[in-house]
């Protein structure tokens, strides 16, 4: 759980920035969901790792006690600098809106909020000056969150493929882990994106071109991760070395075939042909797609990490596993807890960037004089009404 969560929160400051460098033009609904969906996602992550430790009194020890030749202590540091850079990536931009809510909704909303925009607003007036700096701050940003988030499930990948367990020593599992995370990252924007539009009745701004050029980008990276699948089972079973026909078979035929077989058929085949078929490709298929690659996403984590450490490194029987209620539980706890804290966000901070969407529709006065909308055009909080 704690590698999909790391994994799906790739969905925002990667991609975001992907789109911002490339300048796609239908990016702006998209951007401030898949930022804000990879904060959240680094949170419950992070969290897990604490949870695995089994003693959180002890947390503290894996920085003062760790070893820096450790690729745990590498994980520590690229999530903590993950994390520090999403978060900066995600306040920069919305800075402009922050200052819109303060200047027209400080009388209609609670205190706090009042207080909160005041604050995270930082003085903004909507001058040339700001604008050119806020301008550069997120050319900066989007460059290198790039790189960082890259780097981050590579070493996520490292805890695995420095050991010599036989399914685990690979040189390709840094890639091959930062293609699938961007792939369930996908997956779940294309999923929060439908729920918000839904609630908050966004197809105006959300429509079904942004889910199809979604379902384009994970239709690409199905066919990347089979291509990957494909290279790292022909190459490794062409060998065959020690362990690898014990690996081979619990995947292909044994206990975990079901799982295997979903994975491959189920979240990697059938979501392409969703995503390529003409009579497929639309909002109810890109939602389709989506589902299976996430739960096939989630299935594909649990059989590298269970089935892994089942093969024998001595001459006896390999053991079984199987989660028990309490694992299940924490599993549960994990993603409501990723439900409210997306659930929070909305009801305080706008979920698309509204000076963006001014900008790019030509309907608004948001010029570098003055970050204002026309009258009557004041922006409501996401959640309605004020609280």
């Amino acid at each position: 759980t704690f590698v999909f969560f790391i994994g799906i929160s790739h969905a925002g400051t990667l991609i975001s920035a992907i789109l911002r460098v490339s300048h796609a033009g239908w990016r702006t609904p998209v951007t401030r969901m898949a930022e804000f969906i990879t904060v959240v996602a680094l949170v419950c992550g992070a969290l897990f790792v604490i949870i695995d430790l089994g003693r959180p009194d002890r947390v503290l020890n894996v920085i003062i006690y760790g070893r820096w030749q450790s690729p745990i202590i590498w994980d520590v540091l690229a999530i903590t600098t993950y994390i520090t850079a999403s978060v900066a990536y995600l306040f920069l931009p919305m800075i402009p809106d922050l200052a819109l809510f303060r200047d027209r909704l400080g009388g209609r909303v609670s205190a706090w909020k009042s207080w909160l925009y005041d604050v995270l607003s930082v003085r903004w007036q909507g001058n040339a000056s700001q604008w050119r700096s806020l301008g550069a701050a997120i050319g900066v940003a989007m460059i290198l969150i790039i790189p960082i988030a890259v780097s981050v499930h590579t070493v996520v990948s490292w805890i695995f493929a420095m050991t010599l367990r036989v399914p685990w020593n690979s040189t390709i599992f840094g890639a091959f882990f930062v293609a699938g995370a961007i792939f369930s990252g996908v997956a779940t924007l294309i999923l929060i994106m439908a729920v918000l539009r839904k609630v908050y009745h966004l197809e105006e701004y959300i429509t079904e071109k942004h889910f199809i050029y979604l379902g384009y980008l994970l239709a690409a990276f199905a066919l990347i991760m089979i291509y990957g699948n494909v290279s790292e089972f022909l190459t490794t079973g062409y060998k065959l070395e020690e362990g690898e026909e014990f690996h081979f078979r619990q995947l292909f035929l044994g206990q975990f075939a079901g799982f295997y077989w979903f994975y491959m058929l189920g979240g990697l085949v059938l979501p392409g042909l969703l995503l390529l078929l003409p009579w497929t490709r639309n909002f109810w298929g890109v939602i389709a797609a989506a589902v299976l690659v996430d739960l096939a996403m989630w299935v594909e984590r649990y059989f590298i990490v269970v089935t892994g450490l089942r093969v024998p490194l001595m001459p006896y029987e390999p053991s079984t596993y199987a989660p028990t209620w309490v694992e299940w539980s924490v599993m549960a706890a994990g993603f409501a807890l990723f439900a409210l804290l997306i659930t929070v966000f909305v009801k305080v901070f706008p979920i698309l960037a509204v000076w963006e969407i001014a900008e790019d529709h030509k309907n608004a006065e948001f010029s570098p004089e003055g970050a204002r909308l026309p009258p009557g055009a004041a922006p409501q909080p996401a959640g309605g009404g004020s609280r």
